[in-house]
Parts: C-alpha cells; structure tokens; sequence
C-alpha cells in the first residue's frame, strides 16, 4: 500500500534513486541531488518514480507527468510537459548556473499541469 492507501502491483524490488547517482561526475551529482530536494519542496501532490533510466515527476495521483530527469555521466537531460497534449521542452544541464535558470519554469509546469 503507498502513502495514499492504494495497492499497486509494483515489486517490493523497486529502483533506488541512489541507483542514478552511480558513474555521475560529483558536480551533476550535486545538481542532480538539488533538483530532487528542489521539486520534492513543490508540495504534497509531487510524487516521484524512479525508473530504470530516469526519474519521473508527476502530481496527483491521475500522474500527470511535468519533469523527467535522464541523468548522464556529464549531464542532465531535463523534459518539461505543460500538459497531456503539449510537446515537452527539453534542456541539457551542466552546472548549477543552468540548473538556477530553469527552475523558475519547473515551478510554472508544476503550477500549470492539471
């Protein structure tokens, strides 16, 4: 049962976030860690899937998806989604000053997304 007091059929075997931090250079490391401490501090109603080769931010329980991390040995691949039918913005993140810049739209997507 998850924190919403709904079953799922998920493996008691899930993927650890700390699963993604292997192999990363420390700086994306760092930035990585910062934008999950970021997001999660959006509220409640963010709720984060961690998946082989990503991680996944969506809010509500409908999983309305708004971030997608792809963490690179040098970078991270972030998509943006306003909504089910929009196309996804996509940026390439390489140290903090770039991380800075796209979390004011992080918070716009979060705010938007129904």
């Amino acid at each position: 049962m998850n924190k919403f007091g709904i079953y799922t059929n998920k493996s008691a075997t899930s993927i650890p976030f700390e699963s993604h931090l292997e192999g990363l250079a420390e700086e994306i490391e760092t930035l990585l860690l910062n934008l999950r401490k970021f997001v999660n501090a959006l509220g409640p109603n963010v709720i984060e899937e961690v998946r082989p080769h990503r991680i996944v931010y969506a809010k509500t329980l409908t999983f309305r998806t708004f971030l997608d991390i792809q963490p690179k040995t040098h970078s991270l691949l972030i998509s943006l989604r306003k909504g089910r039918n929009e196309p996804s913005t996509s940026y390439t993140v390489t140290n903090m000053e770039e991380l800075e810049e796209i979390k004011h739209q992080i918070v716009e997507v979060h705010r938007i997304i129904k």
